[in-house]
């Protein structure tokens, strides 16, 4: 049984080798890794992807830095709370080419944050109380579906319908100004927007942030991510000084 699962592995390495352009080898993974833990070769299967995959980043960061997992295990000191959509086109360590460790993460439908949701407002406190980020990010983007379906009323199902129904209000405040936007992927983009900056305004209320903005200089931040072109805009808030940014190019 154990030699006919390590020939059905091989297989699905080799196949995986042949569509994957120029991958590490998969023979040179480190012995402590058995490859009878990997599923039951598909080359097609989801989780036989994201396996093997996890060898391959495994061993390439391994490679590159031989001591980066000893350190990720001591702990975590991320400066920025990143609070961004659930959408998989925007996995935020990527776009952001940060690494582990660099941004602690809540992701939801549509980037909303609720003054009741208490799943948020614990990351939230953990966050900014413990980890004593320096930034909080919210990040929208465009091409999202949460704020493509607050354009309307269609029945999305009890759960969601409760869960984007700030965003609809948002829409229905602003009725006027949507409407003079030429389609619905520019009211999309503007209602994320408005979405951005009502969740800021939810997290300001934190007791939390509220403590770290007068001791310690907390900032929030709202963002947009163009998918289509894979960059990030800053938004600015009413009223504020132009904000420099996140960071500064060196």
């Amino acid at each position: 049984m154990r030699s006919a699962l390590q020939a059905a592995v091989k297989r699905f390495r080799s196949t995986l080798l042949k569509t994957r352009p120029s991958p590490p080898s998969y023979t040179s993974l480190r012995p402590d890794l058995p490859i009878l833990d990997l599923p039951p070769a598909n080359p097609h299967h989801a989780l036989d992807r994201i396996v093997a995959g996890n060898r391959v980043y495994a061993q390439q960061t391994a490679q590159e830095d031989p001591n980066a997992f000893v350190e990720l295990s001591k702990g975590q000191a991320p400066e920025i709370l990143w609070i961004g959509c659930a959408d998989s086109r925007i996995p935020e360590t990527t776009v952001c080419h940060c690494k582990p460790g660099e941004l602690f993460v809540h992701r939801n439908i549509a980037n909303v944050v609720h003054a009741d949701d208490v799943n948020a407002a614990s990351v939230v406190e953990y966050a900014v109380t413990h980890l004593k980020v320096k930034k909080v990010v919210v990040c929208g983007h465009t091409k999202c579906g949460g704020a493509n379906a607050a354009l309307v009323d269609t029945d999305l199902g009890e759960t969601l319908n409760t869960w984007l129904h700030p965003v609809r209000e948002l829409r229905r405040k602003h009725k006027a100004e949507l409407a003079k936007l030429p389609d619905d992927d520019a009211r999309a983009v503007r209602v994320a927007e408005l979405n951005v900056n009502q969740s800021l305004d939810v997290l300001k209320l934190h007791p939390a942030i509220k403590k770290a903005v007068n001791e310690r200089g907390l900032t929030l931040h709202g963002m947009i991510y163009d998918i289509a072109a894979g960059q990030l805009r800053l938004l600015e808030e009413t009223g504020q000084k132009k904000s420099t940014g996140l960071w500064a190019p060196s």
